[in-house]
């Protein structure tokens, strides 16, 4: 059987936004193991720095991987250039939609290009009919306060 913790509480005990225990662990201060952890990195940091670069240098492509993955990180898309037509109203949101899928029948656009665009035309899409509901929706409140 399970016990209620209500009114067992003393109220008042706690302010809102007041710690329990004010005179805890300051915000933003860290653990002691982190710390230590923290500084044998910093310490080890350069070292090893050095050595990936040597090995890399030696011609270890797995050092030199690591280093270029850093300088030059590989990137997570492209800049895509196609015509789309406006989307001013959920109704536009097919024809765009239609556009996207000639796009990736083209070969202009990846599959996955094409599913991000037509993600983010969804959501679009959503939006603009919430907005259209919304207005409906106030032009109906009007009207029944009209004739109240």
């Amino acid at each position: 059987m399970t016990e209620s913790t209500e009114g067992k509480q003393i109220p008042g005990r706690f302010k809102p936004g007041q710690s329990g225990n004010p005179k805890g662990r300051p915000a933003g201060a860290r653990h002691v193991a982190l710390a230590a952890l923290d500084a044998i990195g910093s310490d080890a940091a350069e070292g090893l720095l050095k050595t990936v670069i040597q090995e890399a240098r030696n011609g270890d492509m797995t050092a030199a991987r690591i280093i270029l993955d850093r300088v030059w990180p590989a990137r997570k898309g492209r800049l895509l250039t196609f015509t789309m037509p406006k989307v001013e109203s959920a109704a536009d949101a097919s024809k765009a939609i239609g556009s996207i899928l000639e796009a990736v029948a083209a070969g202009l656009l990846t599959i996955e290009e094409g599913q991000g665009l037509s993600t983010i035309l969804e959501s679009q899409r959503k939006a603009l009919e919430l907005t259209e509901i919304e207005a409906r929706l106030t032009e109906l409140e009007k009207g029944i306060r009209i004739s109240l």
